[in-house]
């Protein structure tokens, strides 16, 4: 047996354990419970605590200490060293100035069964982003538990995709995951906190495709100093690909800050950004079988997505809504997709199935992800505005179908997922195209999820409904207002 010693004591935190639970409790001191529902699990940080402790203790602070888990996955990104597939670290136990971590007989096991796990403790020698993280562990929960230390080597999507099939049976209320990642690298604070934003909104919608589709839009656009989005996206990815699908998964943003923040030492002309987000199991949503909207309710929906392009392309900001005067049904919690067409012609399509916001804050951001982040399509300009043509898809919530014979065509939207690769066709595509199902099928898995044109006979298909709002069905009372 040989034990995981700590590398980073001393300078990403203090070595003394009196001092180390002295600045632990401060930042605990701090935390606000901002979830009333208790996590499955967690994005924190992992930099410096002087820049990043307040962030991390945000999102440790939201567990009930007194729970008890069987195991805690750490899962990280490779900092140190290259190499492919996965790491686990099951030689011995990991130390930190507050004492030793069990480090659990399933991680053994995971590198005993999958060719692609490797029982390798060199990627986990100078590695610091799954130590910092042990002393918040050891500080709040007052529960013994094993944790199960993953380092994910590469760039591999699929490696993404193999991690998370092999996890997915311990996603359950007797564990705990815990991704390790800070956001945008090296950036200025401004450019950071608009970039952090969108991933983070990206991880809100539960989809593995919006978030790389966001982290390649970001990292293609020309961001003065930005190295990277978010430097953990393996490890972010591996989550997404266990949690998407899962109609009663949401994700919630908890605290964000910058190191341009940290008292002292913050410098916000070069940044990294941090995040801490929870997921949870969704509260009671209404039921969709009687979710409806009236005509109000759809002008008023059209009104928000026209003028939050407008001011968005005007000036990079949206005022925010009085909820007080808002329609009850524009409340709810729901997924939904905004588009945009020009002369007839697609110009833009985001949107999100899970039902983590209320609706008009869900089409408010997707229009404008719609006129903006869409990597098919150039951004649209404020001249365009004007000629552009809004449609509205507001979504029940994903079902996985056990046969293709549920698919009504024109009714059910579907969803296909394999390994990495995912894609979706509206309810409304069917008929716009005239397809037949296999062809709705075909061309969603060859078009959409690039899995070839068959891809969907061996692939996961989910299905959903969708309430269509369309611009040109109220075109003369909205000229009107």
């Amino acid at each position: 047996m040989i034990d995981r010693n700590p590398t980073v004591a001393g300078s990403f935190y203090p070595s003394d354990r009196k001092e180390l639970l002295r600045v632990i409790e401060n930042y605990f001191n701090q935390v606000k419970q901002t979830i009333s529902q208790q996590p499955l699990a967690i994005v924190t940080p992992h930099a410096g605590y002087v820049f990043s402790g307040e962030v991390a203790a945000a999102a440790f602070g939201q567990i009930d200490r007194n729970r008890k888990f069987k195991h805690i996955f750490i899962i990280a990104s490779s900092h140190t060293m290259y190499f492919e597939g996965v790491s686990v670290y099951s030689q011995g136990d990991f130390i930190t100035p507050l004492g030793k971590l069990e480090v659990g007989g399933l991680a053994e096991e995971l590198a005993n069964r999958y060719s692609f796990i490797h029982n390798d403790p060199q990627p986990h020698v100078q590695e610091h982003s799954i130590e910092v993280l042990l002393p918040f562990l050891q500080y709040w929960l007052k529960n013994s538990f094993t944790i199960i230390p993953i380092i994910i080597g590469g760039q591999s999507q699929s490696v993404c995709k193999n991690l998370a099939d092999a996890l997915a049976p311990y996603f359950n209320e007797e564990n705990l995951f815990v991704v390790s990642s800070d956001f945008s690298h090296y950036p200025n604070s401004v450019d950071a906190a608009i970039s952090d934003g969108l991933m983070a909104d990206a991880i809100l919608a539960n989809s593995s495709l919006t978030f790389m589709k966001t982290k390649f839009t970001q990292e293609s656009k020309g961001i003065a100093s930005l190295a990277t989005a978010m430097c953990g996206w393996t490890s972010m990815l591996t989550l997404l690909n266990i949690t998407e699908g899962k109609n009663d998964i949401t994700y919630k943003k908890i605290l964000y800050k910058n190191s341009g923040d940290a008292p002292l030492y913050g410098d916000k002309s070069r940044v990294v950004g941090y995040h801490a987000i929870c997921a949870v199991k969704s509260e009671a949503i209404a039921d969709e079988s009687k979710f409806s909207l009236s005509e109000d309710e759809k002008i008023e929906l059209l009104k928000i997505v026209r003028r939050a392009i407008q001011q968005y392309l005007r000036n990079g900001k949206v005022d925010d809504l009085d909820m007080s005067k808002m329609p009850s049904n524009l409340l709810v919690n729901t997924g939904a997709f905004v588009t945009l067409k020009e002369h007839g012609r697609l110009r833009g399509c985001i949107g999100r199935f899970n039902p983590e916001q209320p609706l008009y804050k869900v089409v408010q951001s997707m229009a404008i992800a719609a006129a903006t982040e869409d990597y098919r399509f150039t951004p649209v300009k404020l001249a365009e505005v004007s000629e552009l043509e809004i449609e509205i898809s507001v979504l029940t919530p994903l079902r996985l179908a056990k046969s293709i014979d549920e698919i009504i065509l024109g009714k059910h939207g579907i969803y296909i997922k394999k390994g990495g690769r995912s894609g979706t066709f509206l309810p409304q595509v069917a008929i716009e195209t005239g397809w037949s199902l296999e062809e709705f099928l075909g061309h969603c898995a060859q078009d959409k999820a690039s899995i070839g044109w068959s891809g969907w006979k061996d692939a996961e298909i989910y299905t959903y409904e969708a309430i269509v709002v369309e611009e040109r069905e109220f075109k003369d009372k909205l000229q009107k207002d």
